[in-house]
């Protein structure tokens, strides 16, 4: 999840993003008075008006620079074709009855509701809002294809197979690496979490948004909002890269094959855009198949668009299972059969995101985050076993599992929208009459929460707010103590930026977290004692984001 993958989240539990009748505004501006926000309502105010008068004119200039921001800020919740899912749609029968000034306005500070003031945080100009507010007025344009021969000439092998080092060549821990995406550097950075410093700098381009790890650790497969994947080979020194190729023009999700038999062998991308997905081999990328997932919803509406959100891999059988936002439906895909068919569809609930297993690695718990719903797949049965209610805009990451002392296993999820953190029972068989419903509400300072994080040997559960309306609370951790079923502590970890994103070492005893700031931060602590014990810090720390340790990646410990 990325700064590109936020926007507001609607107000009640059966909103759907994608209404057709055109309300009066895009969401609630944040009440939130401090002086950010005071200064960018002024500034937008101070801006030329006059565009409000009818549909706004643009020049091809300005078209192509708007498009290329609305892409990079705005497709990953709004969609490509503007349709709308875990942010409204942005249409022109919707955005006319808006406005410039207001639509302005809107992308300049916020809303209470998870999008972020562009900026009010310094990620864009006032004059690059007025260019998208004026932008998403007119018909969205049409966005090509992208067949199997066009992967294929994207693909570059760097370093053939045969050529690799068949043992590690670094004298480094290498399990505990941990890949840290430095966003808009275009670069993953290897970092050493035995010594904290740098191992190396990739060359990834655009907005990498994941890294997923090859079943044995020893490849980072990291794709960005361009649909390229790069292949990293950990094993020479310093890492490099071993492959590249671009599957599609929009992506935020890649998977290796983790069935065994299969580990390192095969990777599945899925697109945003186009909507399909693409099979490659694990250790070259070159392509091996592409299949589409444009259908109708399972609730039967017709659709233009259908995203892959998220990839998760089954190591109880040779699956991926894959989140298709617009549609709702969960996609099994086999890889043993000829040409990676999806197996089975499952009807959950329409704009699905992010989500990941429970502690048996049987359920798929994935988020629905305009509908206020974590939905629960059995993968093993292929149904729906129900939705939960959680919260406005629930936003796990892959979510969090632990032991909970009343309520037996459970998962949970923090919210975009409202300063909730939802704890549901997730124990059918120690604890079935708890299973699958809200077992624990805990209130949060604020909402604008993007990610949860644990550890089995942890007592905590970690939650960030990088996205909320309000600058000092994006900047503040809290924590959760598993023991009580109470927060434990919140404090301030940054003067500056936004704080985002947990990941713990490969013994879980540190925490890091990223200060998301042009000038950032990795700031480690004490999983213990919640001490700090070092910040990691350097002129190649721009914008860090995600981190993914090596050992817990490959393990899916979450």
């Amino acid at each position: 999840m990325d700064a590109g993958d936020v926007a507001v989240a609607p107000d009640s539990e059966d909103s759907t993003a994608d209404t057709t009748q055109p309300p009066t505004d895009l969401g609630d501006v944040s009440q939130d008075t401090t002086a950010d926000a005071t200064d960018a309502t002024d500034a937008t105010d101070a801006t030329d008006a006059t565009t409000d008068a009818g549909p706004p004119t643009m020049t091809p200039e300005e078209f192509a620079r708007a498009r290329e921001l609305y892409f990079n800020r705005c497709a990953g919740c709004h969609g490509t074709l503007r349709a709308g899912a875990t942010g409204p749609n942005l249409l022109p029968a919707r955005t006319l009855t808006v406005g410039t000034s207001r639509l302005r306005t809107i992308i300049s500070i916020g809303t209470a509701g998870g999008m972020p003031g562009w900026v009010r945080t310094g990620l864009m100009t006032m004059e690059e809002a007025d260019l998208l507010a004026r932008f998403i007025q007119l018909p969205p344009p049409s966005p090509p294809p992208r067949p199997l021969e066009d992967i294929r000439a994207s693909w570059r092998l760097r370093t053939p197979v045969a050529d690799r080092p068949t043992a590690p060549r670094t004298t480094r821990a290498w399990e505990n690496f941990f890949g840290v995406i430095l966003r808009d550097a275009g670069r993953v950075a290897i970092v050493d979490g035995d010594r904290h410093d740098l191992v190396g700098l990739i060359e990834t381009g655009f907005a990498v948004h994941i890294l997923r790890s090859s079943t044995t650790g020893r490849y980072f497969y990291a794709v960005g909002r361009d649909g390229r994947v790069t292949l990293i080979d950990l094993w020479t020194d310093p890492p490099s890269i071993a492959a590249t190729v671009q599957g599609c023009f929009d992506a935020r999700s890649v998977e290796a094959s983790r069935f065994p038999g299969y580990e390192d062998r095969l990777l599945i991308e899925g697109c945003y855009w186009p909507p399909q997905y693409v099979v490659y081999d694990g250790l070259t990328l070159e392509p091996r198949a592409v299949r589409p997932v444009l259908s109708p919803a399972f609730s039967g509406e017709p659709l233009d668009e259908v995203r892959v959100a998220s990839i998760i891999a089954s190591r109880q059988a040779p699956q991926w299972v894959l989140a298709l936002k617009e549609s709702g439906y969960v996609a099994l895909v086999d890889y043993r059969a000829e040409g990676f068919p999806v197996v089975a569809r499952i009807g959950a609930e329409r704009f699905l995101h992010d989500g990941g297993w429970d502690h048996t690695g049987r359920y798929f718990l994935v988020a629905a985050n305009a509908r206020n719903r974590v939905a629960v797949i059995d993968t093993l049965e292929q149904r729906l076993v129900t939705s939960i209610a959680t919260g406005l805009g629930p936003h796990p990451g892959r979510g969090v599992n632990w032991l909970d002392p009343t309520y037996g296993w459970v998962n949970a999820t923090a919210h975009m929208g409202q300063g909730r953190f939802s704890v549901y029972g997730a124990d059918p068989v120690g604890s079935p009459a708890n299973a699958w419903r809200v077992v624990r509400t805990v209130d949060l300072p604020a909402g604008g929460s993007l990610f949860v994080k644990s550890h089995p040997s942890s007592p905590w559960v970690w939650i960030d707010a990088p996205v909320s309306s309000s600058p000092t609370a994006a900047r503040r951790i809290c924590v959760y103590a598993k023991a009580t079923g109470m927060i434990h502590r919140c404090w301030s970890a940054s003067e500056r930026g936004q704080v985002v994103h947990f990941e713990y070492n490969r013994a879980g005893t540190e925490v890091w977290v990223s200060v998301w700031d042009r000038v950032g931060e990795l700031i480690v602590y004490n999983d213990r004692t919640l001490e700090e014990v070092t910040r990691i810090r350097g002129d190649w720390l721009v914008t860090p984001t995600g981190k993914f340790n090596v050992w817990n990646t490959s393990h899916d410990v979450y």
